[in-house]
């Protein structure tokens, strides 16, 4: 079901969850796609291994479709899409050594996008009191926080050594 006009805070979490929705497909395709541009094995498997977390947090979101009782669909994620194009141009015009440093900025940007997106789901979900869909919500969250921070080291070390 298409809404155009958001009305209460129930229409909206039930977009934001959606677009989050949308957002962690965005991620899987952008992670594979990080993982080619990567030149080392470590940063590929660091990506590797988020694609695997992201396939977690999409059954988390197909759970907490079902324990909201909202049908599961998507909804447009410009933002994701935008990062996405953004990351391809900077990979596009970087030169092979320089090509781990550029997929970790890029996706830190992403992880930045989608914790912010999860604490507001969360926020909303708090208010609507489930605390099963609460919980799935904040693991999501957990993971992205974690993988930020691990991309966040990794980047600092790489530009240590350039």
């Amino acid at each position: 079901m298409s809404q155009n006009t958001l009305e209460t805070p129930a229409d909206l979490l039930r977009f934001q969850l959606r677009v989050a929705r949308t957002m962690e497909d965005d991620s899987l395709t952008a992670l594979g796609d990080l993982a080619s541009a990567a030149q080392s094995s470590e940063v590929k498997k660091l990506f590797r291994h988020h694609a695997d977390e992201t396939r977690e947090q999409i059954q988390n979101l197909t759970q907490v479709f079902a324990l909201l009782e909202f049908p599961e669909s998507t909804a447009p994620s410009p933002a994701t899409t935008g990062i996405s194009k953004h990351a391809h141009a900077l990979i596009e015009r970087a030169a092979a050594p320089l090509r781990d440093v550029v997929t970790l900025s890029a996706a830190l940007g992403n992880e930045h996008f989608e914790i912010s997106a999860y604490e507001s789901l969360i926020i909303a979900v708090e208010a609507a009191g489930n605390d099963e869909a609460l919980a799935l919500l904040r693991a999501n969250l957990d993971q992205e926080a974690h993988t930020s921070e691990e991309l966040r080291t990794r980047l600092k070390e790489m530009q240590q050594v350039s």
